[in-house]
């Protein structure tokens, strides 16, 4: 006894195919998803910032590479007061919006 349409089965995946077809799968399911007229995406004020090219900080390469040197000779000092504040700031940023 069959239950069930064979429609509503998967056809069985041939040897060597399954990463392909779960990537095209995957692919599929993005595009579903990105034409979903009830999906709402939110940025925050930073990313928002970044994406207009309005951003005030640019690239400073020389800075990189003077804090790369100092970690190199081990006299790089890390503020763990300034990362907690950053944390915490960011935290209520994103929390504040829902």
């Amino acid at each position: 006894m069959k239950i069930g349409n064979p429609a509503e089965k998967p056809a069985p995946v041939p040897a060597g195919t399954a990463r392909t077809q779960a990537g095209e799968t995957a692919k599929a399911n993005e595009v579903a998803a990105a034409t979903d007229p009830s999906a709402k995406v939110e940025l925050s004020n930073a990313a928002t910032s970044l994406l207009s090219g309005n951003s005030s900080s640019e690239f400073d390469a020389d800075k990189v590479a003077r804090i790369a040197q100092a970690i190199t000779d081990g006299k790089f000092k890390i503020n763990a007061d300034a990362i907690a504040d950053k944390l915490i700031s960011n935290a209520k940023e994103v929390l504040g919006k829902h």
